[in-house]
């Protein structure tokens, strides 16, 4: 009998790298040396970080590997090599630590991974957010990549960049202007550049969960920031419930998380709507599972809240979370998505 599936979140990182030759899982087109997907994932990236093989990229991402995110869409492995060398001239000493792999078999030999990745890094460069600071940071991201036959061929990333601003030192709103006049002076807009994404939330059907875990997280989701029922919140969260949220934020209790998005739905406006776009699952210790779901809030800025004097501009967050889902309810949360995008999406339309 072959090894089980490596559980990411509860593996040493030195069982990780040498996890043996024996194959795990059925992986059509990649090469021997992974044992299983999460290993594959987990592997490339330490090469490419740890190691600082970035060139690497060329191999494991296709030419024209769609990456989403919420400043704009990129493309391709080489733009993937560029962003990667100059993220390390601002943070030569970054790391991308592996906290967990959610991931799906998306059917024909492609499959589908939900990265949590913690880094810890200096900022000893310049950066797109401001001049060097030599401050030490902590930041969380996602990587969701949608792989085949040894390769990445799409990815949505979310950072969690207010996270990183504020540790920076930098003033949030500040760092949006700059970047939304930049945007200007180049005669673009975020919120044009998002506008198929956005058209794409208010369209296109929701992925369905299925199992018992996925649909408490994802009912959890929309109680949250679909509906505001605070009720159901409560049934569908342990009281313990502790989450991180953008800007780096520790919540506990489904109190405390109702407090946070109240003001991120007010803003949003009475039209905005919530989108289920993917939902993965694996087993985690006993019966507990971990759930990941990328999700999309699609609306305009017509309410008061939390992003200021409503401007009426089109607004979207693009996120994933990491629900751990015990006895039938939700225990643990990480979501992300970059606020600092959010904020220049606003900016942008006073720039133009």
């Amino acid at each position: 009998m072959p090894k089980p599936v490596m559980r990411v979140a509860i593996t040493d990182i030195d069982a990780m790298m040498a996890p043996g030759p024996e194959r795990r899982m059925a992986l059509p087109g990649f090469a021997d040396e992974f044992v299983d997907f999460p290993h594959y994932i987990i592997r490339i990236t330490e090469r490419i970080w740890h190691d600082r093989k970035v060139e690497l990229c060329l191999d494991w991402y296709s030419e024209d590997c769609a990456i989403h995110t919420l400043a704009g869409p990129i493309t391709g492995a080489q733009t993937v090599v560029d962003n990667t060398w100059a993220t390390l001239a601002a943070f030569p000493d970054r790391r991308l630590d592996g906290d967990n792999v959610i991931w799906s078999d998306e059917g024909e030999g492609s499959f589908l991974s939900s990265h949590l990745i913690t880094s810890k890094m200096t900022n000893l460069g310049d950066s797109d957010f401001g001049p060097a600071t030599g401050k030490r940071v902590l930041v969380r991201t996602i990587a969701d990549c949608l792989c085949r036959e040894n390769r990445i061929v799409e990815e949505w990333l979310v950072r969690d960049n207010l996270a990183l601003v504020e540790q920076l030192g930098f003033d949030p709103q500040a760092v949006a202007e700059r970047q939304a006049a930049a945007d200007a002076a180049r005669g673009r807009s975020l919120v044009t550049v998002l506008g198929t994404y956005h058209a794409e939330a208010h369209t296109a059907p929701d992925a369905e969960p299925q199992s018992e875990a996925a649909q408490v997280a994802v009912g959890l989701l929309r109680a949250v920031w679909r509906d505001g029922d605070d009720c159901k919140a409560h049934a569908l969260s342990d009281f313990r419930l502790g989450a991180w949220v953008p800007g780096g934020r520790f919540l506990y209790g489904p109190d405390q998380i109702a407090e946070f998005a109240a003001p991120i739905r007010a803003a949003f406006g009475p039209r905005a709507r919530l989108r289920i776009e993917h939902i993965a699952e694996v087993p985690y210790l006993g019966e507990a599972r971990d759930v990941a779901v990328r999700w999309s809030l699609a609306g305009w800025h017509e309410g008061e809240g939390r992003y200021g004097v409503p401007t009426g501009v089109p607004l979207l967050i693009m996120a994933v979370s990491h629900f751990r889902v015990i006895g039938g309810r939700v225990r643990e949360e990480v979501t992300i998505w970059d606020d600092i995008a959010v904020l220049r999406q606003i900016a942008g339309h006073a720039a133009g």
